[in-house]
């Protein structure tokens, strides 16, 4: 869970940014491309090599790693392949309707598997993606 929650949120403001600043939906896919290969590899190391798991039980590290990297790279990659889309807008504008499934999606996985009220756990992942788009746009905006 949390590789998605990293993965769909840390790649935004890289995604986004090349986006507004250049309008050019190629730049911005690659730069996501690139975020999403980068956050699953880090993921995959910081989860591999934080545990052994003979301590904690939590499994086999390079097991672990990989399902985190994968998770990762999965929640990064899924808002970055609109920009598959030639057009400027209408790859920006289904790069946030995909982003909003991928909040709704989060949010139920927390409501589903951790029991947590599904509104709560919507307002969480959003005000993450909020700030996350907010941030990117300002940057985006400033270059």
């Amino acid at each position: 869970m949390v590789a998605l929650i990293d993965g769909s949120l840390s790649t935004l403001a890289p995604i986004f940014s090349v986006a507004i600043v250049t309008h050019k939906p190629h730049y911005a896919f690659i730069a996501g491309l690139a975020a999403a290969f980068g956050a699953g590899i880090s993921m995959a190391f910081s989860e591999g090599l934080s545990d052994t798991g003979e301590l904690t039980g939590r499994g086999n590290p390079v097991v672990r790693g990989g399902i985190t990297g994968v998770g990762t790279f999965i929640g990064g990659i899924l808002h970055t392949l609109p920009f598959l889309i030639p057009h400027y807008h209408a790859a920006l504008f289904t790069a946030v309707a995909v982003v909003a499934f991928e909040l709704l999606i989060l949010a139920w996985l927390r409501w589903r598997f951790f029991e947590v009220n599904f509104i709560r756990a919507l307002a969480s992942v959003t005000l993450g993606g909020i700030i996350i788009a907010g941030v990117s746009a300002a940057l985006g905006s400033a270059g």
